[in-house]
């Protein structure tokens, strides 16, 4: 079945109660037992919601896995990933990633004993001298946030097995139509389902999948124990948003490519950051792993301060001006300022991201608007 067809049908049937074909909003929290312990499947809804559940059987299948699991939000879905480790166990996490990641790293779990080390991973030889006996997860973005750096799956998945190590993907930059890391040897993919897979920025949704059963079996009592779940409404908005994930991707993509041509041809713009460039560090690395180059866009001004990327952020009208990514509407935002903030200015700067930097999710309007607004934002 291919990824159009999956989107729509994978991992769904129509609701056995009635025959609905969309799936019911089941918003209840518990459920009647003829006798104690006897019940069709459902006890209570933090364990377990008919409406979660298809949502769970549908990223699993759109991802190339076997179990799906949903929470609140992304940062619940990698907070549930850290509670597979213990005290004193280690981390080897990309450099350049969400802040919201490196806050949730540094200010929560580094005091429960859990130490990460943040690096490059353009060469994984490098990584070994970082690897010991307590290592036990390797986190990956990619492409990563906001500087658009490609990891090579392959490689990551390959020296996470050599030194016994899970390896899990942030994949919410690519959506499991663009990219399917499992499919590369990764043990456990994540999502922030708020931007792409709901992809209309009306709920704020995290998932993993993964393929291993014990891995699962960990998982799911941590998500149970925890209660770190979507509702009932959110689980039906992202089911809802990932029927079109196809079609709007093949958009983005489109939109992505003509601003970022734009942008790489303008005077005033320099330092380009998008996967499909060929002049990309890690253009070939896109083009072995991802079946299309995305809609996020990252550039620094000319200029090289504050102040410009102020201006343009500032004066866009089609772009708003905000935090998130992945919906329909076009967004713009300054990471040093905004998603990047929790991360200390010198450890931003050492990974690229300057106070000039802006970072682009490109909707799916006309690209023409697009390309005029941006135009007279920085020329004004």
């Amino acid at each position: 079945m291919k990824i159009g067809t999956k989107v729509i049908h994978g991992g769904l049937s129509p609701d056995p109660a009635t025959g609905a074909i969309m799936t019911p909003i089941y918003q209840t929290t518990t459920y009647h037992q003829p006798r104690p312990g006897e019940h069709q499947g459902y006890e209570y809804s933090r364990s377990k919601n008919p409406t979660r559940d298809a949502l769970e059987k549908n990223l699993a299948a759109i991802e190339n896995g076997k179990y799906g699991l949903c929470f609140g939000s992304g940062m619940a879905a990698i907070d549930a990933i850290l509670k597979l480790l213990n005290p004193g166990d280690e981390v080897i996490s990309t450099g350049d990633l969400y802040g919201g990641s490196y806050r949730l790293f540094t200010q929560v779990f580094e005091k429960f004993g859990i130490k990460f080390h943040f690096t490059e991973m353009n060469d994984f030889s490098k990584l070994d001298a970082l690897v010991n006996e307590k290592t036990k997860l390797v986190w990956v973005e990619t492409p990563t946030n906001p500087m658009l750096n490609l990891i090579d799956l392959n490689k990551a998945a390959h020296f996470a097995k050599k030194h016994n190590c899970l390896l899990g993907v942030d994949n919410t930059f690519a959506s499991p139509y663009l990219q399917n890391p499992l499919d590369f040897g990764a043990d456990i993919v994540m999502h922030s389902a708020t931007k792409y897979l709901g992809g209309h920025s009306d709920v704020v949704m995290g998932a993993l999948v993964v393929n291993d059963e014990k891995l699962a079996e960990k998982l799911y009592f941590i998500q149970n124990s925890s209660g770190a779940i979507c509702g009932p409404m959110d689980a039906f908005l992202v089911l809802r948003g990932i029927k079109t994930l196809h079609i709007r991707m093949q958009r983005h993509c489109e939109n992505g490519e003509k601003v970022a041509e734009f942008l790489n041809n303008h005077s005033a713009i320099d330092n380009m950051y998008w996967p499909g460039l060929v002049n990309h560090p890690n253009h070939e690395i896109a083009k072995s792993q991802m079946r299309g180059f995305g809609g996020m866009v990252s550039f620094n001004t000319i200029d090289d301060n504050y102040d410009a990327a102020k201006k343009i952020v500032s004066n866009v009208k089609v772009f708003s001006l905000a935090e998130s990514l992945g919906g329909v509407e076009s967004l713009c935002g300054h990471p040093a300022s905004m998603t990047h903030a929790a991360i200390p200015k010198e450890e931003r700067e050492k990974n690229g991201i300057k106070d000039s930097l802006i970072r682009l999710s490109i909707g799916i309007e006309d690209a023409e608007d697009l390309i005029a607004d941006l135009k007279q934002a920085i020329e004004l």
